[in-house]
């Protein structure tokens, strides 16, 4: 628990140059910034993205573990899982068949709203590590004043919100089958 709360209290551009400053400077295994491209082999690339990706994921999973493992406490207090153990099934069982499916659905609920902060996150974590992507773009054309740019970029962020909002809701009757369609 001392991680997670370690993982939510560090903004990801503050841990991003700490891993710059650990794997870069002190240890020189990875490069501190750019992106090497798909053309020099992909060891080369995936090497260049490692730290982005660590700096961007480490937030948003010590957020989603802290959830997981509030609602799965939660359902293991239910009667249906006192139930199947006194049915005989093994813990491992009444886990993974019973509680992990009923504490699934607080956590989609908070993976499709983090992929909002996800994509804000990759605008700063783009521009820490000078990666080339949509995060640059949009802050180049900020300091351009490219407003149409801007205006197209912030409509396919919204868009792609959306979309994953609507998964995330489809996917609630998926994991929860008494969930119907005509309740979306």
């Amino acid at each position: 628990m001392a991680a997670t709360q370690f993982g939510i209290a560090i903004p990801n551009f503050w841990f991003a140059i700490l891993l710059i400053l650990l794997f870069s400077v002190k240890l020189q295994w990875l490069s501190a910034g750019g992106f090497a491209g798909w053309g020099e082999g992909v060891l080369a690339g995936i090497r260049s993205l490692l730290l982005p990706a660590i700096s961007l994921a480490v937030v948003q999973a010590a957020i989603l573990a802290r959830v997981t493992r509030s609602a799965v406490l939660e359902v293991l207090r239910e009667d249906f899982v006192r139930t199947a153990r006194a049915k005989g099934l093994s813990r491992r069982q009444v886990l993974w068949g019973h509680v992990l499916r009923n504490a699934m659905i607080p956590v989609m609920t908070l993976m499709g709203l983090q992929f909002a902060n996800l994509l804000a996150g990759a605008i700063v974590i783009e521009n820490v590590f000078y990666l080339p992507g949509l995060g640059r773009l949009i802050l180049q054309s900020i300091a351009n004043r490219d407003l149409i740019v801007i205006r197209n970029c912030v409509m396919l962020l919204a868009a792609m919100v959306v979309i994953v909002n609507f998964v995330v809701d489809v996917l609630y009757a998926v994991i929860d089958p008494r969930i119907k369609a005509s309740e979306l």
